[in-house]
């Protein structure tokens, strides 16, 4: 394009950049500035505007941070994929009361809510009052990039301790979640490096590759997790799994699909896994599984995990454990950046550790979420000629899978008109395949023990599902 005809009000208390920035989005969303069309230079622009470049220069910053353009190194800022982008309202002087809330419901089956009543508020709060004096001033300047050497160590002890995994804390990256740390290790690899994810997965975790513009191949997962011999028909370098309970089937990956996804990652140097270890802490049959990383003889493994499950999804707390090799990239690409949690938070989380009040908690809150899991296996047995369960060996959700002449959407309206809240699974596939079985994820965490008799009798009750025939 020559030129953007805006129309700036330089009377007006907005910014010239602010106004300019939502021109420009506008424009992009509604298509009056097509995909992959270069913007005018930020001196060509200027000069035709009449304003400076620096309030041309914070406008593109903005939508280049908010992923409406892309930089091309000495080339210029191009318009990015507009089905990558949340829809915007178009009317921008609605009122805040006007925008679509996130939906509430009397019963939510949230796979990733966690329970709220069992929390030790008054130790947590102890360590937090220790903390907050003047013998901790230090921890008010700027800390290790990695995190907190602390923290760090305590990670690297539960860790040899609960999942076999043998690491050292200078391996060790804390971070703000997930959704920090993986753009961090997809920045480690080369452009042209090629990706595997589960299939189904997190949609998240697969619009962040997206993002990155990294190449994916979707690969199929049975009860067994992962197809590991898809894996290999792919020119995918680096796969990204959950072993030990797969996100959302909830399968276990087997010994056998674990040795191929070692024996894979082992044949080249440029291929590693990456092993999301989201929940590993709630096991209910039989012995704990080591995490694939302790399996692990050649360095390829990748390990993720976040106290998100086991402490509470606000804490923000996340870490990867790195391969050597992969450290010393590491070292050379963020020798800049500095540690996204707050130190205080960092270590009122290591001494939690350290005294061994963390250890106490995962054991309390096993038996919680082991009591929730039974009571709800068991009231689901009732309606098992109309419905199964799988994936119920780990974590806090199971797929459930509904024998109904109505579809998965349609069930799913059901449920909403009911003001419950269920999850499909389709929500979760990749390629967007349909399945003519409706399943759905029904998490358990967040809902009293006492409450989930009568949560799901009213589930069954607005889908006209039937307890089993007692006489047969």
């Amino acid at each position: 394009m020559d030129m953007l005809l805006f129309q700036l009000e330089r009377d007006s208390d907005k910014p010239l950049y602010d106004q300019l920035y939502n021109g420009i989005k506008e424009a992009i969303i509604s298509k009056k500035i097509t995909v992959g069309e270069k913007l005018p230079s930020k001196r060509k622009l200027a000069d035709f505007l009449n304003i400076s470049q620096t309030t041309i220069e914070i406008a593109y910053a903005q939508l280049l941070a908010e992923g409406y353009i892309m930089s091309k190194s000495r080339i210029g800022y191009f318009v990015e994929e507009i089905d990558e982008l949340p829809y915007i309202q178009q009317d921008t002087m609605a009122s805040i009361n006007e925008y679509p809330k996130k939906k509430s419901y009397k019963i939510d089956f949230n796979p990733g809510s966690i329970d709220i009543d069992a929390f030790p508020f008054q130790t947590w709060r102890k360590y937090a009052k220790e903390l907050f004096d003047d013998t901790s001033k230090e921890l008010l300047l700027t800390g290790e990039p990695q995190g907190e050497l602390s923290l760090r160590t305590e990670i690297a002890n539960y860790l040899y301790q609960s999942r076999g995994v043998v690491c050292h804390p200078e391996q060790i990256v804390i971070g703000s979640g997930t959704e920090q740390l993986l753009p961090m290790i997809l920045r480690l690899f080369n452009e042209d490096t090629s990706f595997a994810l589960e299939n189904p997965g997190y949609p998240a975790v697969h619009r962040m590759f997206s993002q990155h513009k990294r190449k994916v191949y979707p690969i199929a997962v049975d009860e067994e997790g992962i197809i590991i011999h898809d894996l290999e028909k792919t020119n995918a370098n680096v796969v990204y799994i959950t072993p030990s309970h797969q996100f959302p089937t909830g399968a276990v990956l087997s010994a056998t699909r674990r040795a191929q996804a070692l024996n894979w990652a082992a044949q080249s140097t440029s291929r590693y896994i990456i092993e999301d270890d989201y929940d590993s802490e709630f096991r209910y049959a039989g012995k704990p599984i080591p995490a694939l990383h302790a399996l692990d003889r050649n360095d390829k493994v990748i390990y993720m995990s976040t106290f998100t499950k086991s402490l509470m999804p606000s804490l923000r707390v996340a870490y990867f454990v790195l391969p050597p090799k992969l450290l010393a990239t590491y070292n050379d690409v963020f020798n800049y950046y500095s540690s996204t949690v707050p130190r205080f938070d960092q270590h009122i989380v290591a001494n939690f550790m350290g005294d061994g009040h963390f250890a106490k908690h995962l054991n309390r809150m096993r038996k919680i979420y082991r009591k929730k899991h039974d009571k709800l296996t068991s009231i689901l047995e009732k309606y098992s000629s109309s419905i199964n369960i799988t994936g119920e060996q780990a974590g806090m959700h199971i797929l459930l899978e509904v024998q109904h002449t109505f579809s998965e959407k349609q069930l799913q309206q059901l449920a909403s008109q009911a003001e419950i809240g269920i999850y499909p699974l389709s929500a979760y596939r990749l390629d967007h395949y349909e399945s003519s079985q409706a399943q759905f994820l029904l998490g358990f965490g967040g809902i009293p023990v006492q409450a989930i008799e009568s949560s799901i009798e009213q589930l069954m009750d607005c889908w006209s599902i039937q307890k089993n025939d007692p006489s047969t």
